[in-house]
């Protein structure tokens, strides 16, 4: 009785830790790669340059003559972009593993950042501008929207969504996916192919504070309407069955769940490229800590993707010296491992391996 008794208020004591280092965490990691480059500006400096435009000049500002130019032109849109990119695919990871109710389902793993990719290859190569400077995310969205609904009824199994067939299904589409952009990069020119190999590998670089501005409320919308089906994923959780019984109308809720991953991860990849497992590894160590519980796991699942694409991206640009390595590399080499550990840990549980 004791333990029950004390376990609601260290639960909330664990959530008010976990939300306030991922916070300040996050600060410093933006502070550190704002200030970080072959322009060196101290975190007193970047500070300054921030409080400056709000007009309090507590703080110096850089001493370099183009220090504030360098922050405001390219230093700042790049960290906003990682964060706002990390924060879309964590809470699509987070999202697709509560409506496919299973902790494998990813954007990546299940075909919808290759499927986007393919969209923006097809705007890109034939030059395709029926939406005007929109054609590109928007062909990306229908991509992947196409790809993530497919992967969702081809993987259903007698109104149930099995996991092995579902990371099948999610190579298969991944697979036509990937033939697809081989194609698109033979038919394109030059600078196509330098864009679709782009998007392949994943960058920041070039982020400018006009995308951020088409990427804010996007991720916006997305972090609202996930707060509004928090309750309704925690009794999906329990199972269709109960949660129809609960008032829940199963189908609408995932389809337009699916739809919302797709508007988040075409967003992302719109300007970022194919940045993979960052919406696998963070929702699932989220979860390992908070529990199942919907509501406090959107923001600590933002906060935490946020936070590892800040970090991945000042390692982007400093790893090798006078180097951009491509970010999706990086976090593929956290995320595939950890993919593996969580494919073994899963099929042990469900005794498929003794």
């Amino acid at each position: 009785m004791k333990t029950t008794a004390t376990t609601p208020g260290s639960l909330r004591a664990t959530k008010s830790l976990l939300f306030a280092a991922l916070a300040i965490a996050l600060v410093v990691a933006l502070v550190a790669s704002a200030g970080t480059g072959q322009l060196a500006i101290s975190p007193a400096e970047v500070l300054g340059s921030l409080l400056h435009r709000i007009g309090i000049d507590w703080l110096p500002l850089p001493e370099n003559p183009v220090g504030d130019q360098t922050l405001w032109a390219i230093r700042f849109p790049r960290v906003v972009m990682a964060a706002l990119v990390g924060a879309g695919l964590a809470v699509s990871g987070l999202l697709m593993q509560a409506i496919f109710g299973n902790p494998l389902a990813e954007p990546g793993v299940i075909g919808v950042s290759s499927g986007a990719a393919v969209g923006a290859g097809l705007s890109i190569v034939f030059g395709l501008t029926v939406f005007g400077q929109w054609t590109t995310a928007i062909l990306a969205f229908a991509a992947g929207l196409v790809a993530t609904l497919l992967v969702y009824f081809m993987s259903r199994a007698e109104g149930r969504t099995e996991v092995v067939t579902l990371v099948l299904t999610g190579i298969a589409i991944n697979a036509v996916a990937g033939a697809a952009i081989a194609l698109l990069t033979f038919l394109g020119d030059t600078q196509s192919r330098e864009q679709i190999v782009f998007w392949q590998l994943g960058s920041l670089a070039g982020s400018r504070w006009q995308q951020i501005a088409i990427v804010a409320p996007i991720l916006a919308l997305g972090m609202i309407v996930a707060y509004l089906v928090a309750r309704k994923l925690d009794l999906l959780s329990l199972g269709e069955r109960n949660a129809r019984h609960l008032g829940v109308n199963v189908e609408a809720l995932r389809i337009g769940v699916i739809v919302l991953v797709a508007l988040l991860v075409a967003a992302s990849v719109a300007f970022a490229g194919i940045i993979a497992f960052v919406g696998l590894v963070i929702p699932h160590l989220m979860r390992m800590i908070l529990g199942p519980a919907h509501l406090p796991l959107v923001t600590a699942s933002a906060l935490g993707g946020a936070l590892l694409l800040t970090v991945a991206d000042l390692g982007a640009r400093t790893i090798v010296p006078m180097a951009d390595l491509p970010i999706g590399m990086l976090t593929s080499l956290v995320g595939g491992p950890f993919f593996f550990w969580l494919l073994r840990r899963t099929r042990k549980r469900a005794g498929g391996w003794g």
